[in-house]
């Protein structure tokens, strides 16, 4: 009998989740022998939960809403990019038994926007919307790829200022009100805000995209979010959902537990099928 290495996802809610899916085709597609399965953890059960994951051989966890934090506090080394942003969403027994905390948001977005959607990001100006710990776990990798300027839109502007301060070192960031956008044109607009979902997005000024300027949504789901409508009616270039993020980020995860990498477009064309269907 083939000993199955365990892998989960802990969130409160979780029953929507598509990871346990989306691992084990990629499990199947690399011939991975392991299982990796959803469980519901609130908050407050959070460090018992993960303590007991473990102790009964657990290999790696995903932390999604609104866990995240906590698996920072919990992860005994930290990646710089898990330092920076405040919040881990994948958690790694090592050799000598310490847990290593990573964050694969940033990157699972800089790869969607790169390689599935043909983006250059160099010299682009980016605005995100929201100064939440989504905004702070893909600020870093955004950086990375040369982009001319990050401006942070909040509706509380202390935080976006706060957060900005925080990025400072990285490149050339600012932070604002909804209302002090003004005139400005961004090439790339990102919604990290969770208000899409319910229907709402941000009070924003028309004329905000550039030119063949293009809008992503961190969030998804079956119907084109609010924000996903709002770059349809901007005439975005190209105005996309987050589903591709979750794909590229859970594949950097299962290389940081696996050391092998997945293909990651043919579960993004798989998933996408399905909701369209």
């Amino acid at each position: 009998m083939i000993l199955l290495d365990k892998y989960a996802v802990f969130g409160h809610p979780i029953k929507h989740s598509k990871s346990p899916r989306i691992h084990k085709i990629f499990a199947e597609q690399t011939s991975q022998a392991l299982e990796y399965i959803a469980q519901e953890v609130p908050a407050e059960q959070f460090s018992t939960a993960v303590d007991c994951f473990f102790s009964n051989g657990g290999k790696g966890l995903n932390c999604t809403i609104p866990l995240k934090e906590l698996a920072w506090s919990y992860a005994d080394l930290k990646t710089e990019r898990a330092q920076l942003s405040k919040a881990v969403n994948t958690l790694a027994i090592q050799n000598d038994g310490s847990i290593l905390g990573d964050n694969t948001d940033g990157i699972g977005l800089v790869t969607d926007l790169m390689r599935n959607h043909g983006l250059t990001l160099a010299g682009s100006k980016i605005l995100i919307l929201g100064a939440g710990g989504a905004s702070r776990g893909i600020i870093a990798p955004i950086f990375e790829q040369s982009v001319a300027s990050i401006v942070i839109a909040n509706r509380t502007v202390d935080k976006a200022l706060n957060l900005a301060a925080e990025f400072q070192h990285k490149g050339h960031i600012n932070g604002c009100g909804f209302n002090d956008l003004g005139s400005q044109q961004f090439d790339l607009i990102i919604n990290a805000t969770s208000t899409s979902l319910s229907g709402q997005i941000p009070p924003l000024p028309r004329h905000l995209l550039a030119n063949k300027g293009v809008c992503y949504d961190l969030a998804y789901s079956n119907e084109p979010t609010a924000f996903v409508r709002w770059g349809e009616e901007n005439q975005a270039l190209k105005s996309l959902d987050g589903l591709g993020m979750l794909v590229e980020q859970a594949a950097e995860a299962f290389f940081i537990w696996r050391g092998i990498r997945p293909e990651t477009a043919p579960v993004i064309q798989l998933l996408n099928a399905e909701r369209n269907s």
